[in-house]
């Protein structure tokens, strides 16, 4: 990557109290959101939680039912889309079959009428910078799925706009080629200091390439923060539950602690109607929960025994599941070196953790199927 090309400034990018209804049904719900310049901000959550819908606002090609949009101190809410100066990528490609690599980068330029000599340079140049000025003169046709979207990545980035808009891009390549683009998308963006959002629905992609994430739920921010804060101290359940893996155990709430079997641990924060003696469901990460083989030796302690379920291979990591009581399991992360035989005897430690907690409406065996789940998640 050239470490010569020029450095673009980004624009801040500010959502005030944006709400958008399509009818009778309002898909968000006064979102605020500031993105400084030169920043990369994923907006995260499940389908249908308004996180394009929040994208397209800030593109125009959604009208927004109320509040604004800026992008640098320029109020553009009543602005058409071609007039943002925003870049927009998307997850197809949308390039022009009949025109080359370069041709396909070019016509930005040429819908601004950027003169010709100027033209070429930039073309180049953006070209060097996603490294496919060796494919210039091929067609669309005759690129791989992540050279073609390296090539709308630097159409969009071209022109040199004020922000960066990335709508799932790479949910249709594969899994390898996937993790290279997203680093080589982090590279560019911070090498060019364009302010840029990224939509997503991946959380690992989401906490691997971003500045901060927003996490999205039904149409509000659940929680805005930097990677570390969301996964470490998520604000809600569902932040809790949606970002990275977490056991659902069922316990009592008692002065910023809750008890569950086999341990007492720290609550984060405690939610709105959870007050002493409430049951509440804990999220704890499985790297949190600790094995070790039930043997003659092995003195009572703390933690629980268990037996295992399953343990499974994933590289760096197993992920052991064990089964306590009459149905409930735990998950377990821990190094690969170790590993557990299905029906071997083990106790359970928690390593106290503080963990985020929920109001559970009834009292329940610990959660099983949720955990099941969240331990077969990829």
């Amino acid at each position: 990557m050239p470490t010569d090309a020029p450095h673009a400034t980004g624009s801040a990018v500010t959502l005030e109290a944006v709400t958008k209804s399509y009818g009778s049904t309002t898909v968000l719900h006064g979102v605020d959101l500031s993105f400084a310049p030169g920043e990369l901000i994923c907006l995260l959550g499940p389908s249908g939680c308004g996180k394009t819908t929040a994208l397209r606002c800030i593109a125009g090609l959604e009208q927004v039912s109320g509040g604004r949009v800026l992008i640098g101190s320029d109020d553009v809410t009543e602005v058409p889309v071609n007039r943002r100066d925003i870049g927009m990528v998307f997850q197809q490609y949308s390039l022009f079959p009949h025109l080359t690599v370069a041709k396909n980068v070019e016509f930005g330029l040429s819908m601004r009428k950027v003169e010709r000599s100027e033209r070429q340079a930039r073309i180049l140049e953006m070209l060097e910078i996603v490294g496919l000025a060796h494919l210039a003169a091929r067609f669309p046709h005759e690129l791989s799925g992540g050279q073609q979207q390296r090539v709308a990545l630097a159409r969009a980035l071209v022109t040199r706009p004020r922000a960066l808009l990335l709508d799932e891009p790479l949910s249709a390549l594969d899994a390898k080629v996937r993790v290279r683009l997203r680093e080589q998308i982090r590279a560019i963006q911070t090498e060019l200091g364009i302010t840029t959002v990224f939509v997503t629905h991946d959380q690992e992609e989401a906490l691997a390439m971003s500045d901060r994430v927003a996490v999205m739920e039904a149409g509000r921010i659940a929680q805005l923060g930097s990677p570390e804060e969301l996964y470490r101290r998520p604000a809600t359940a569902f932040v809790a539950d949606f970002v990275g893996l977490s056991n659902q155990i069922e316990g009592e709430y008692s002065s910023e602690s809750v008890k569950i079997p086999g341990a007492t641990l720290p609550v984060i924060a405690t939610p709105a109607g959870v007050s002493n003696g409430s049951r509440v469901t804990a999220f704890v990460r499985p790297e949190h929960v600790r094995l070790e083989h039930v043997t003659a030796d092995t003195g009572a302690g703390d933690g629980i025994e268990a037996t295992v379920v399953s343990c499974g291979f994933l590289g760096a990591v197993r992920r052991t599941i064990v089964q306590y009581g009459e149905h409930s399991t735990i998950a377990s992360q821990h190094s690969s070196e170790t590993e557990y035989m299905p029906s071997d005897r083990v106790r359970v430690r928690f390593l106290g953790e503080p963990v985020t907690v929920s109001a559970t409406e009834s009292v329940v065996q610990p959660h099983t199927s949720a955990v099941a789940m969240h331990a077969t998640r990829s």
